[in-house]
């Protein structure tokens, strides 16, 4: 199989770490014996833009235990886990990535993924997706749809689609309840934290940590800051969401106020300048910021770079900006996904992942069978329902069914108490 790795003798080690994520994926290990048994994706090549590590690699191999060829390579330059790439190209799929890639290096990964003229995307950011309709165009008439993962992604995608410029149809992955009340919210609430703690080793109980929008990512961050002891205020720009926080016990402020209290800042709201300018200039001495959002856009990092007198790398990982009055701001992972982008970082728990690529696998073969119109569609609620219930039953729980006189019941409007 082709492949463009760092260093194909990491394989052993990184199948360590792919054998351990499969015994903590029930579902997707049952995806992939059906799909060993259907072979749904013969003939069907399958392109992905995902963050390479373990979890990754167990979706290639259900896809190409499901009779696809499978491209893989990273959504961000420093998310790849280079064992888990190299132990990927040795098991079958088409691997292109490393950790560390300039940014010219990232888009060339995308471009070789997309020169094995796949019939399927599956993407992370939307990035691949926009590539092909940017620059790739002579690609479109072969691609069947893509699957989306994210918040970041589908935001791009809807704005795509409005303006009558997405010409494949697209599942919003992210959209299934599946997927953004577990991934988004827990995944990442987690995910985070091991990874700030883990970088930084501080102590999160008797901080003051301000979490940057109150999504389902957002809220899961919260959270679990709160759950380490934190004091946690929340900034929002939807009304709804800020009354939801506060109903919720965090306190509630704008950017402005709420960075002069921050001792661990972290933005997670997929638009870009959440922190910027003058922001800088109010910060406490030592406050930590970290992003938890796809792009490394939300945390202004050329302002940083402008209002400093100096800048310089501490740690693996940790920068500190010397303001004029001496206070020192500290930056995780280049403002990059915090909880992939950092060394430290393992991204989301198996166990959480398993239904999100449960969802992604799918997903895919939904688009094999259907093949709708170009447009953003949400993953069709049968699929995430038998998701759901192939996770509980992974977990030995049983829950109640309806009966016939309560189906009855619920459908006859004429019906009283």
């Amino acid at each position: 199989m082709p492949y463009n790795v760092k260093d194909i003798s990491l394989a052993p080690q990184g199948k360590k770490k792919i054998q351990w994520v499969q015994e903590h994926m029930p579902v997707l290990e049952r995806i992939k014996r059906d799909f060993s048994e259907e072979k749904p994706f013969e003939g069907i090549t399958v392109a992905s833009c995902l963050h390479i590590e373990p979890k990754t690699i167990n979706l290639g191999l259900t896809l190409l235990a499901g009779g696809a060829e499978v491209a893989m390579t990273g959504c961000n330059p420093l998310s790849t886990q280079d064992d888990a790439a190299a132990a990927g190209a040795k098991m079958g799929l088409n691997m292109y990535g490393w950790r560390g890639e300039t940014n010219e290096e990232y888009y060339e990964n995308i471009h070789r993924v997309l020169d094995h003229e796949p019939d399927i995307l599956i993407d992370d950011g939307a990035d691949m997706i926009f590539l092909v309709h940017r620059e790739r165009r002579e690609l479109l008439d072969g691609i069947i749809g893509a699957c989306e993962e994210t918040t970041t992604g589908i935001h791009r995608l809807k704005a795509m689609a409005a303006d009558g410029a997405l010409e494949f149809p697209v599942m919003a992955v992210n959209d299934a309840y599946t997927k953004y009340l577990f991934d988004n919210r827990y995944g990442t609430g987690q995910s985070t934290f091991d990874s700030i703690m883990g970088t930084t080793n501080m102590l999160i109980a008797g901080k003051t940590v301000v979490v940057c929008g109150y999504g389902w990512c957002g809220r899961g961050i919260a959270l679990r800051a709160q759950g380490l002891g934190a004091n946690v205020i929340v900034t929002e720009v939807n009304p709804i969401r800020a009354l939801e926080a506060r109903m919720d016990g965090f306190r509630v402020m704008k950017v402005s106020e709420a960075v002069k209290h921050a001792d661990i800042l972290v933005t997670a709201t997929g638009n870009t300048d959440v922190v910027a300018g003058d922001d800088f200039m109010n910060m406490k001495d030592g406050c930590v910021m970290a992003n938890a959002g796809h792009f490394n856009v939300e945390i202004n990092r050329k302002d940083l770079e402008r209002l400093s007198e100096e800048k310089r790398l501490v740690k693996e990982d940790i920068e500190v900006f010397i303001m004029p009055d001496g206070r020192k701001l500290y930056l995780l992972a280049e403002g990059r996904l915090v909880n992939l982008a950092s060394e430290r970082g393992q991204g989301h728990p198996a166990e959480i992942m398993d239904m999100s690529f449960a969802m992604q696998a799918l997903s895919a073969r939904h688009l094999l069978s259907e093949k709708p119109e170009p447009g953003v569609y949400r993953a069709p609620d049968e699929i995430d329902m038998r998701v759901a219930e192939m996770k509980l039953e992974a977990m030995g729980i049983q829950i109640d069914e309806l009966t016939e006189k309560q189906i009855r019941y619920l459908e006859n409007w004429e019906e009283g108490t």
